[in-house]
């Protein structure tokens, strides 16, 4: 029987970590690279993690946005968020502020896994950019889950994410668990829980099978049993309390 052992410093790193006001960001440190697409403004550099950075713009380009889909906002440091609270709380107030910007250490865009998008116009509101349903926008969100992104922010989900819906906001997960959210409507909040209730497995497009499963942190060091004839392995802590395990079987 395979086994692999995570350390408990482990648990804050990851595609799958939940980063909001109940589970703050534990570890800062992330490989960055910039988005091969034109910025807002065709300014400063955005970048993402790695992984996402790729695959974000192999989704833009697949479906033909390169020049109508704008990266507004991606990886930010702990002290950009901490100026883009005090900035929007000064201009529009405590209620507005708490509804679309995370207090520092509890937003997304400080593990570089999350971009807000904007639809290409002379102007784009930083904080609220627009990005329809329809059109280029909506061919992108049809297209995103099957390259590992999120609607982060649903409408609907308000009570449980503790931000407003964010039509604009997306991030990184990963294909299986993009799919299992999207397939079972959960937000980011609601996958630990699911998981915990037994393993979970997905068929993705190119025939592979997943299965994903939870597994509680045990201590300094947690040793998890895989399933027999497992292939390639991923381990994400959740930044709540363990790890999330993605096993990739043979093709089906």
């Amino acid at each position: 029987m395979k086994r692999i052992v995570c350390k408990k410093a482990d648990i804050g790193r990851g595609p799958l970590i939940l980063v909001n006001s109940a589970n703050p960001l534990r570890n800062a440190g992330v490989s960055l690279i910039p988005l091969e697409l034109t910025s807002q403004g065709g300014g400063e550099s955005i970048y993402l993690e790695r992984r996402a950075a790729n695959l974000l713009t192999a989704c833009i380009q697949a479906v033909g946005g390169q020049r109508d889909i704008v990266p507004v906002s991606g990886w930010r440091s702990r002290r950009e968020q901490q100026q883009i609270w005090d900035d929007t709380l000064r201009s529009d107030g405590e209620e507005f502020t708490r509804k679309y910007v995370a207090p520092p250490d509890c937003s997304e865009h400080q593990t570089g896994l999350a971009i807000d998008l904007g639809r290409a116009a002379g102007r784009i509101d930083f904080i609220r950019p627009a990005f329809p349903y329809d059109g280029i926008c909506g061919k992108f969100r049809r297209r995103a889950a099957a390259y590992g992104f999120i609607q982060r922010y649903e409408q609907g989900k308000e009570a449980l994410t503790g931000i407003a819906a964010e039509p604009w906001h997306f991030r990184y997960v990963g294909a299986p668990h993009a799919r299992l959210m999207q397939q079972n409507n959960l937000c980011l909040e609601e996958y630990v829980p699911f998981l915990r209730t037994g393993p979970k497995s997905c068929a993705l497009t190119e025939g592979r099978l997943v299965q994903v499963f939870h597994a509680p942190c045990q201590g300094e060091e947690t040793e998890i049993e895989l399933p027999d004839q497992c292939g390639s392995v991923q381990v994400s802590g959740d930044n709540i309390n363990g790890f999330i395990v993605t096993v990739w079987r043979d093709r089906i």
